[in-house]
């Protein structure tokens, strides 16, 4: 990736907690559960390409022991996540 195809975590940061008046450790929280069960899912694919489920995801992240939000909550910053990396060019969803 180079450096104008990088994420620039702090504008990506702020454009979430803009979008769902979550605060920036909470978000912060859900985006580093998220990364662990990419990085997990990614070791279980062995090279293959992994497809990401929205529901399973944000299941695995409710159900860490640090995170005390709801659903929707979390849900919404997954989603404002998403909104971000597709409005800059780094996500798609696949059909």
């Amino acid at each position: 990736m180079t450096d104008n195809q990088a994420i620039n975590e702090q504008e990506m940061l702020q454009y979430i907690v803009d979008k769902t008046k979550a605060s920036k450790a909470n978000i912060e929280l859900v985006l580093k559960h998220e990364q662990a069960y990419i990085n997990k899912a990614h070791e279980n694919a062995k090279g293959k390409d992994v497809d990401i489920d929205g529901d399973d995801l944000a299941d695995y992240i409710l159900s860490r022991k640090d995170v005390k939000l709801d659903e929707l909550t979390v849900e919404s910053i997954l989603d404002a996540e998403m909104d971000y990396l597709m409005d800059k060019g780094h996500a798609g969803y696949v059909d």
